[in-house]
């Protein structure tokens, strides 16, 4: 199914594939456990590094792993909504922003060469927004399938970690539209203020998501659906890539509010479905929190970035990095010839 996705026109071979995932290697877990608890320190004296190296290495199905080779993907694309003012700035920044990636201009170019991680950026049709979402789908069928497709084929097979984030001026508006289709309540629970607006452009926000949920009622059957009907390009593309990502046991780290509630279609789907992933960070974007609650999810870091463009995931490579680090390079108490605990 996985070779069959790299051409598929059809979203129904793309629900097939990301219903019979791998799942973590509970063997390996076990044998990192008994590793880390083996290593010269105190138990649990390491906190969460401990838990993320058990939980990687039964991902990459090796109890000593360690993180070679990151990626991150920043996906980006335009959406019709922007043209109602919902965002402080034009929809021309988005492909400024790539021009700007790829010159290695940006924030995310500067902390990929901390990470020593590998950067791609994919534009998705920039010069076609979606239709605005407060008058009907976002997306056709077909133009789903083919933003899933981008992500699919974005990771790259030798990767060991992957981070996805995204680009696309009006986005924060798509973001709280589909979050609210997922889980109810009230707009104004899951608006922000994305790029800065103001007070009149929060408000017009929360109008634009309601238009927007209750001209495509009838089509918010299933989450795939709400994604199409609300979502962006680059928000179905990094479904594609972590879905891809899971295939392939590579471990994900989310970005901000626009990528987690991305993923959340996917667990929403599918309960499981994330269980390879774990949240860079929490940031200043209102709602980004409330996602994470309902995804059980609790961040590594939490910098008050509102940036995107992948940042915070990128910033918590390090982290996770230095938990393999210690899992598979310490010494256990018998190698160190050091007494242990009476």
């Amino acid at each position: 199914m996985t070779d069959e996705m790299n051409n598929s026109n059809d979203i129904n071979d793309f629900l097939k594939a990301i219903s019979t995932m791998p799942s973590l290697d509970e063997e390996i877990s076990k044998q990192a456990a008994d590793r880390n608890a083996m290593l010269t320190k105190p138990p649990g004296a390491l906190g969460r590094l401990e838990d993320i190296a058990i939980w990687y290495c039964g991902w990459r199905g090796d109890f000593k792993a360690l993180v070679k080779k990151p990626q991150v993907i920043v996906f980006a694309g335009n959406h019709g909504v922007a043209s109602l003012g919902v965002s402080a700035f034009p929809s021309e920044v988005t492909a400024q922003m790539v021009i700007n990636f790829e010159q290695e201009g940006a924030a995310i170019n500067q902390l990929c060469k901390v990470s020593g991680a590998t950067l791609n950026v994919h534009s998705l049709e920039l010069d076609k927004p979606t239709k605005d979402f407060s008058k009907g789908p976002a997306l056709s069928p077909d133009e789903f399938q083919k933003a899933i497709l981008v992500g699919w084929n974005s990771v790259d097979i030798e990767a060991d970690l992957l981070v996805v984030g995204e680009m696309g001026i009006g986005n924060t508006t798509s973001a709280a539209a589909v979050a609210c289709g997922l889980y109810g309540g009230d707009p104004e629970e899951w608006v922000g203020r994305g790029t800065g607006v103001d007070d009149a452009g929060l408000i017009l926000k929360s109008k634009v998501v309601r238009e927007g949920l209750k001209i495509n009622k009838s089509a918010l059957e299933t989450p795939m659906e709400v994604l199409r009907c609300l979502g962006g390009r680059e928000m179905v593309a990094m479904v594609g890539a972590i879905s891809r990502a899971r295939s392939l046991r590579i471990p994900v780290v989310l970005d901000g509010f626009i990528c987690t509630v991305s993923a959340a279609v996917l667990e929403n789907h599918k309960s499981g479905l994330l269980s390879h992933c774990l949240a860079g960070h929490l940031s200043s974007e209102g709602a980004h929190l409330k996602i994470l609650d309902e995804l059980k999810k609790k961040p590594l870091l939490d910098l008050s970035l509102r940036l995107g463009e992948a940042s915070g995931g990128a910033l918590a490579i390090n982290i996770i990095k230095a938990a393999l680090a210690c899992h598979s390079g310490m010494a256990t108490f018998e190698e160190a010839s050091v007494s242990e605990k009476s």
